[in-house]
């Protein structure tokens, strides 16, 4: 770990890397005391670049000449004296174990829970969502994730056809489907997110001939009983056309990643097609919800 001034800690760390380090950090060296710098300034003020007072830690491999390595970095970043540095050495660990332990089973209800593959399902009577933390948005752990598997949970009725607009990881398309929903299509425009959906479909043996997942809705003409969407605020709001367009007469909508204060300016443009409400808050988060007029 080394000390060094703004003006040279992103030259130092590239003269790090340059020089064999596997891995490079940058922090506040003042966090968690009173001389904390934000990162980002004052709205409408210009931000700062970096922290004042920065610390660099660099990971090597254990045989490595750390003192060669920092006087050599002492000249690529032209410093003035080479700086004062600490050694640590870091013990060997099963990284994806360590890292699988921080993901545990998420019992959404009484009956559904969402399992990480590394687990045995806690209650193997409830239907059991088998999803791992990846690429796409949506591993259940977020509370408007949880928002709109509860609703589904409760709401969703047998039969029904379920469009998930924006499906990131598939798990609220899954879930429907769980749920008995009849026919489910899942959007999202990002490609890794429609793989990363149909990959989870797979592993949890959904039929294929009851979900689909595209980057574009080729069902555009389709209306579906329930349009779910687990995005933001402002896409929600863009995106009201092609969803409300979506949801048949009497059909659901149902909107997260709305923050509290966000709440109304997503109903006011959704409340001319719907009779819209929130639905539940969750830390800071709500869930609209909605019946088409």
């Amino acid at each position: 770990m080394i000390s060094v001034d703004a003006v040279h800690a992103e030259v130092l760390s590239d003269g790090l890397l340059e020089l064999g380090a596997l891995s490079v950090d940058m922090h506040d060296a003042a966090a968690g005391t009173m001389r904390e710098q934000p990162l980002f300034g004052e709205p409408g003020e210009p931000s700062e670049q970096i922290w004042f007072d920065t610390e660099v830690t660099a990971l090597f491999v254990e045989d490595a000449d750390i003192p060669a390595i920092m006087q050599a970095v002492t000249q690529i970043a032209q410093l003035p004296s080479q700086p004062d540095y600490r050694l640590a050495k870091i013990e060997e660990q099963d990284w994806v174990r360590l890292t699988q332990s921080q993901f545990n089973p998420i019992q959404i209800s009484s009956r559904l829970w969402i399992v990480p593959t590394w687990h045995q399902p806690p209650d193997t009577s409830a239907i059991n969502l088998v999803l791992d933390p990846g690429l796409a948005f949506g591993t259940g752990s977020h509370p408007t994730t949880k928002l709109c598997l509860s609703w589904l949970d409760e709401n969703l009725k047998k039969g029904d056809t379920v469009l998930d607009y924006g499906c990131g990881s598939g798990i609220l398309a899954i879930a429907a489907l769980k749920l008995d929903a009849s026919h489910v299509l899942g959007i999202d425009i990002d490609p890794r997110a429609v793989t990363a959906s149909r990959e989870n479909a797979d592993r949890n043996r959904c039929d294929s001939s009851k979900i689909k997942f595209a980057a574009e809705n080729s069902e555009s003409t389709t209306q579906f009983d329930v349009v779910v969407a687990n995005i933001l605020a402002n896409p929600l709001m863009m995106l009201a056309p092609i969803l409300i367009s979506a949801t048949h007469r009497g059909g659901h909508i149902v909107l997260s990643g709305i923050l509290n204060e966000q709440a109304k300016d997503v109903m006011d443009i959704y409340q001319h097609w719907f009779k819209m409400q929130i639905a539940r808050e969750e830390e800071g988060w709500v869930l609209l919800t909605g019946t088409k007029i």
